[in-house]
């Protein structure tokens, strides 16, 4: 018997197992397609679900007689009958042809769709119910023995649906853990059964290479920590070094005067400082670098409000931005600020070089000039009513309401932010940036560097490209600011956003004055990862590349753009005039550990969506995977070390539980390190829950309270079961000291761990050896109570502000608004245009790389309500706009006409 095609293709599992079962292994020849050789890198690791979402190759079951099938189910059918095994009796053979029906009909097309989106790292809540549907039918059957597992035993209905779970169960999904325990049970039993035929086979043969992980993670555990590197400690100043990996790290600088709440955190710093710790423990040259943002409107705006000079604003807010990162344990090598001599110094130099080579330009621009004030109003000394959704108090540069970015001429009923009285229009000559002159090499640079950004930085940074660049005004007529050194423009400043990303350098040349070139003038051997919110993108990922690549001088530049989609607080959004929501420098008044507020914001990261903080979820989270899952397990294990082998790791006998228990947690271990390579935190942090999660189960399979009980054999091999686990709470300590290092650090002084540990090698090894005395051991966390959680939500619910407009406001009736004026009004309708052109974009670009269903569905939500309201802009009746695809409502009424 021949089987042709890809060993990566779950369909071909299905007949090996079958085979084994069958005792027709032996006559089984396997010949795979050349294309499921390609060469991988060394430490490259496939999972079963990687495997399972590559396109299939044909498969083809030849059978002696010379005959073809196409079928696995067919061909695992003909292994049944020719076996022996064939059902006899009629009702049951009908219940195993409809499983088997279900199989192919339901199953298979729920797995392989729910797989496609883990790999495209999509939440999709319709895949993840579509899979519940079937794993509640499979409960069903399976917990009431009607159709699988029967007195007859094993049939090839059972080891056909079990091929096609392999990929979605294998790789330690944990959908099955609590709700599916007849079903864990059932796959468990086959998993077992099915090894043991399957290590028959030739090397190579195996589609999953369990048998190959289990011998490799066992000579990895019995070499020792000794195989494996040491940590490494990074000595300030910490500089780059030949033939390292160097990594350079920043965050969005936080503005001075704004206090960060929870989702700038998660989407800024804290996502920086988790990367920036597991990067050190990997043993890479890293710095950390960020700092406040200190100049511009905002600043000067609030020095007015407060009586005090801009300087002690910044120095003010300054030092409370500094407390706020130092409790969530933010671990910057150098924390600084904007105002410096450094900073005048590079921006100058970078804008000179600029001018040098013809990318500045010079161009009068209309502005609003308060006359009570006798000054020119910059963006932020402006409000009015938006144009675009007529939120009555939205600010010169952009809307709060609608998040659009507008110029502040473009404002309805204007009003000088300082004194209230509504400003005129006059002209001021300003720089801009030749951006179009630009966009070339800005084009050849992003399609250098983009593979390893974030989905939604690549996506705007495109879209904003191919949209065609316009000149960007980078002076401003404030006092409060970088000057710039261009005689008829010394009364002026730099615009904050040009300014602002020239922080990172400053910074860093603040750090080490005369080095701080060999980070930032060394492209060939140092990585720049930048961390930030998606409204920060076009300034990362077109404005300051654009402003080093006009200096035709060295730079270096961001490889690995990461940003994150926003956080929402309850049912809206955080607000600190209103009192809503949680704010840095108030989490540590809720009695919350850091490291739970940590854990939790990692817990929902906006990685690929927006996600939405609810005080329920993080009780939740906190209770049941920290305290129940990850405190449960270490507090467990150790305790279980104290109290019955005085406090010593007993000696370690491995049974083959242990060994599966080890090749279990090397597989997590992988997983874990290759999410965090690709700055996946939130994806590598479910990987640390199920090594937790796994040895919870472990001890309770192996029960080995029991086992003490019994004799002087069974203790040995209760004292391999804690002995083994102690040891996966040592690796735990490791793997989650970039997300909670006050745990970590806690743990390891519960374990007396060496230090030697503190390194991310990939590989799980032993650092508690046999003999080795643990320290005393206590409850890592405490249980949140619900009348806390209540109080805390109450809190910080604040209260409606009585300015705040409702939802979808009428716009105010007047004679420039669009549906009275026939013409429309046409700064509205240039804007929306381009609004529309802008969403088309990101539409195709989500088609075009197979985005979920769900997430391209809302985007056409929005391109269709700017449809509408450019609609309404032109006196046009929204009803005869075209829909997406490409049907129009009068066209149909004309075709049935």
């Amino acid at each position: 018997m021949l089987v042709e095609g890809s060993k990566s293709d779950p369909e071909a599992l299905k007949i090996i197992i079958t085979a084994g079962c069958c005792g027709n292994l032996s006559s089984l020849q396997c010949q795979w397609k050349a294309d499921d050789k390609e060469s991988k890198p060394k430490d490259s690791k496939t999972t079963a679900s990687s495997k399972a979402g590559k396109e299939k190759p044909t498969l083809k079951f030849q059978m002696n007689q010379g005959q073809t099938l196409s079928s696995a189910n067919a061909a695992c059918y003909y292994l049944w009958e020719k076996s022996g095994k064939s059902i006899k009796d009629p009702l049951q053979a009908a219940y195993i042809d409809e499983a088997v029906d279900w199989e192919f009909t339901v199953l298979r097309p729920a797995c392989q769709q729910y797989v496609k989106s883990l790999l495209e790292s999509q939440s999709c809540p319709s895949l993840t119910s579509a899979m519940d549907e079937c794993l509640k039918a499979l409960e069903s059957w399976v917990a009431g023995g009607n159709v699988l597992i029967q007195d007859i035993g094993l049939c090839y209905a059972d080891l056909i649906t079990w091929s096609t779970l392999y990929p979605v169960l294998a790789d330690g999904n944990d959908i099955i853990h609590k709700s599916y325990p007849s079903v864990l049970k059932w796959f468990n039993t086959i998993l077992q059964k099915s090894f043991i035929q399957v290590e028959n086979l030739e090397e190579g043969v195996m589609n999953m290479q369990l048998k190959e992980q289990r011998e490799e993670a066992l000579k990895t555990w019995q070499k020792g920590p000794g195989s494996v590197p040491k940590p490494r400690k990074l000595l300030h100043p910490i500089l780059p070094g030949e033939g390292e990996r160097n990594v350079l790290i920043t965050s969005a600088l936080p503005y001075v005067n704004n206090v960060p709440h929870l989702g700038n955190i998660i989407g800024c710093v804290l996502s920086a400082d988790i990367f920036a710790r597991y990067s050190r423990l990997r043993g890479y040259t890293t710095l950390f670098v960020c700092g406040t943002d200190e100049y511009g409107t905002a600043t000067e705006t609030k020095a007015l409000q407060e009586h005090c000079t801009p300087q002690e604003i910044c120095d003010k807010f300054h030092r409370l931005h500094s407390d706020i990162y130092k409790w969530f344990n933010i671990s910057f090598d150098f924390f600084g600020r904007t105002t410096t001599a450094a900073q005048t110094k590079i921006a100058q130099g970078i804008f000179w070089r600029l001018h040098e080579n013809g990318y500045i330009l010079e161009d009068s621009v209309e502005q609003l000039f308060c006359s009570n004030c006798s000054r020119f109003l910059a963006d932020r000394f402006v409000e009015g009513t938006c144009p675009l959704c007529a939120f009555e108090d939205a600010r010169g540069d952009q809307c709060d309401k609608c998040g659009k970015l507008i110029n502040a001429v473009e404002l309805r009923n204007p009003r000088c932010k300082i004194c209230s009285k509504p400003p005129q229009k006059k002209t001021s000559k300003h720089l801009f940036l030749d951006l179009p002159k630009l966009s070339e090499p800005l084009w050849s640079w992003y399609e250098g560097k983009s593979s390893g950004w974030s989905s939604n930085a690549a996506m705007i940074t495109q879209s904003w490209i191919k949209d065609g660049l316009k000149p960007r005004c980078i002076t401003r007529d404030l006092q409060w600011g970088t000057p710039v050194p261009l005689p008829d423009f010394t009364s002026k400043v730099f615009y904050v956003w040009y300014d602002a990303p020239i922080g990172y350098p400053s910074i860093t040349a603040n750090y080490i004055p005369d080095h701080w070139e060999k980070w930032w003038r060394n492209p060939e051997n140092v990585e720049l990862y930048q961390f930030m919110a998606k409204d920060n993108v076009p300034f990362h990922g077109v404005i300051f590349p654009s402003c080093l690549l006009g200096t035709k001088d060295v730079w270096t530049t961001v490889k690995h753009l990461i940003s994150t989609e926003y956080l929402n607080y309850e049912e809206g959004k955080f607000s600190k005039s209103r009192g809503v929501g949680v704010f840095g420098d108030h989490a540590k008044d809720t009695g919350i550990p850091s490291d739970t507020w940590r854990f939790y914001l990692a817990s929902v990261r906006p990685e690929t969506q927006d996600s939405t903080f609810a005080w329920v979820d993080l009780q939740t989270r906190a209770n049941s995977e920290l305290l129940n899952n990850l405190g449960n397990f270490v507090n467990r294990a150790l305790m279980f070390v104290t109290k019955n082998f005085d406090g010593r790791i007993p000696e370690m006998p491995l049974s083959e539980a242990e060994v599966e228990l080890i090749r279990n947690i090397q597989v997590e271990l992988t997983q874990y390190i290759d999410w965090m390579e690709k700055v996946r935190l939130r994806d590598a942090l479910k990987h640390v829950l199920n090594i937790s999660r796994l040895g919870n189960v472990h001890m309770q399979a192996r029960q080995p309270w029991v086992l003490l009980k019994q004799g002087p054999a069974e203790k040995k091999e209760a004292g391999a079961c804690v002995g083994v686990c102690a040891n996966v709470a040592c690796l735990l300590s490791v793997l989650l000291a970039p997300f909670l290092p006050d745990t970590s650090r806690v743990m390891q002084e519960q374990m007396n761990v060496p230090s030697d540990c503190n390194v991310l090698h990939g590989a799980f090894v032993p650092y508690l050896p046999p003999g080795h005395q643990i320290g005393n051991v206590s409850p890592l966390f405490q249980k949140l109570e619900t009348p806390h959680i209540e109080e805390l939500k109450s809190k910080f619910a604040g209260k409606a502000d009585s300015n705040e407009v409702k939802k979808d406001p009428s716009p105010p009736k007047d004679s420039n608004q669009p549906g009275t004026n026939p013409m429309g009004d046409l700064t509205l309708v240039e804007n929306l245009t381009k609004q529309v052109a802008h969403q088309g974009d990101m539409v195709r670009a989500l088609k075009a790389k197979g985005a979920g269903k769900e997430e391209i569905n809302a985007e056409v939500g929005k391109l269709l309500d700017l449809k509408k309201q450019l609609a309404q802009a032109q006196g046009v009746d929204p009803q005869n706009l075209i829909s997406p695809g490409g049907d129009a409502k009068q066209k149909k009424k004309k075709g049935k006409k």
